[in-house]
């Protein structure tokens, strides 16, 4: 098996989440890189959307931005923000990878404030576009640390919605039937969430970590799936698309 570092795993094990022919918006970074390998490797036909219009691009290398010409490169439209959000809104987009400080049992994610609002400890850039397409995406995606400052009981603010309370709630909201949080891939594991109860659950641990390493870094109790695996490795061939096609210059998988 070859060598490889953390942040490798993180995309390789997120590319493997994008099946051909879904769409999926990312921004820059490892989601990015991820849609990238997946679109090399294995999707071919896997539509990339960003949020500044580009749709359907394929990337010929790293973006560094969501208005980066080359998020435009051979793309079916060279559209705009508002063509994007409508094709969002109807319920289009499959996939997003969405990040943030904090994210809860729940998989609500908070890139607003924490503490009081009014007096606030730190205080973020806030949505963006993070609570429209958590809202109506088919499936969130997060590639964050694991650290149980980041992985909180309950956040701060409710950024983007998640399963909220749990069960219904989100839907109560007024959210699409069976959308909602995905996946959460870290450094030291995978997590789904689980179908009855809405919270989130450990599926697979990485080489070298165990269920208590996870638990550990975790501020709220985690659920196990009920087959908790070890997370497979990259294969040859996706590291070394991820390297010398992807990220030649290491600026995601250097970090």
């Amino acid at each position: 098996m070859s060598e490889y570092n953390t942040m490798e795993l993180m995309i390789c094990v997120a590319a493997r989440n994008l099946e051909d022919g879904a769409a999926v918006a990312v921004g820059t970074g490892a989601p990015c890189a991820a849609a990238m390998l997946a679109q090399k490797a294995h999707s071919p036909d896997l539509v990339i959307i960003f949020e500044a219009g580009g749709i359907a691009p394929l990337l010929p290398t790293m973006p560094i931005s969501v208005g980066d010409s080359r998020t435009f490169y051979k793309a079916v439209m060279a559209s705009g923000m508002c063509d994007v959000m409508e094709t969002l809104a109807r319920g289009m987009v499959d996939y997003c990878f969405l990040g943030g400080a904090q994210i809860d049992m729940y998989g609500n994610i908070n890139s607003t404030v924490i503490g009081d609002w009014e007096n606030p400890k730190v205080r973020f850039p806030g949505s963006g576009g993070a609570n429209d397409f958590g809202s109506m995406a088919w499936n969130i995606m997060v590639i964050t640390p694991q650290d149980s400052r980041r992985f909180v009981e309950r956040v701060s603010f409710v950024t983007t919605p998640g399963y909220l309370d749990g069960p219904g709630t989100r839907e109560k909201a007024g959210l699409a039937l069976n959308t909602g949080p995905h996946k959460v891939i870290t450094n030291m594991a995978v997590m789904g969430f689980d179908k009855e109860t809405k919270r989130m659950q450990v599926e697979s641990i990485h080489k070298g970590f165990t269920f208590d390493d996870v638990q550990e870094n975790t501020g709220f109790d985690l659920l196990k799936a009920p087959e908790v695996v070890e997370t497979p490795e990259p294969e040859p061939d996706e590291l070394r698309i991820l390297r010398e096609e992807v990220d030649p210059n290491r600026y995601i998988i250097g970090r």
